[in-house]
């Protein structure tokens, strides 16, 4: 098993998979942290905690997708909470979209939150990009639906992106896995 690698293989599977029940602790615990900075931007309107939880989940993403998820702090806290539960494989291709999409949506909100620390101006927007990541995150964790990975497939039918020799599962068996 390489340490640099999105996924692993697994006896049967000839793709590379995640475990499920860590992706989805992971998502509650980046819900979790979306929630504290959104509250605080918008309820309480203290700005500076966001671009720290930008970062961090910003950082996060890189780590998962450029080096691998297993040591993402999210996904490392998670399996502390469901390394007793068993396995739950899924495709690891459509999770590295979906982790891509956190990542730019998490470089743009902490670059606009930097800006807003001075001018108000940019709370609109990186009001409105976190209320889509907490979307993204709120139906990962409470439905299991991961919605970077229909985006991923929407893609592949618009011909946007090559489709993969194999066609890995979903979540749920929400979508065919043969070629």
């Amino acid at each position: 098993m390489s340490i640099v690698s999105f996924g692993e293989y697994i006896e049967g599977s000839s793709y590379k998979v995640l475990d499920e029940r860590r992706m989805r602790g992971s998502a509650g615990i980046m819900l979790l942290l979306g929630l504290i900075a959104f509250i605080n931007a918008f309820v309480l309107r203290q700005f500076t905690i966001v671009p720290f939880i930008a970062g961090f989940l910003m950082i996060n993403f890189m780590i998962g997708i450029f080096i691998n998820p297993k040591f993402s702090p999210t996904v490392f806290i998670s399996y502390l909470f469901v390394r007793k539960q068993s396995s739950l494989p899924i495709g690891a291709i459509q999770k590295k979209f979906a982790w891509s999409l956190g990542l730019v949506l998490s470089v743009v909100i902490f670059g606009l939150s930097l800006k807003l620390l001075n001018d108000s101006s940019f709370f609109a927007p990186v009001c409105v990009l976190c209320l889509i990541c907490l979307a993204l995150l709120y139906f990962e964790t409470v439905f299991g639906i991961c919605m970077g990975c229909k985006l991923y497939y929407l893609f592949i039918y618009l011909k946007i992106i090559k489709k993969p020799k194999e066609r890995p599962n979903c979540m749920g068996d929400s979508c065919k896995t043969e070629s």
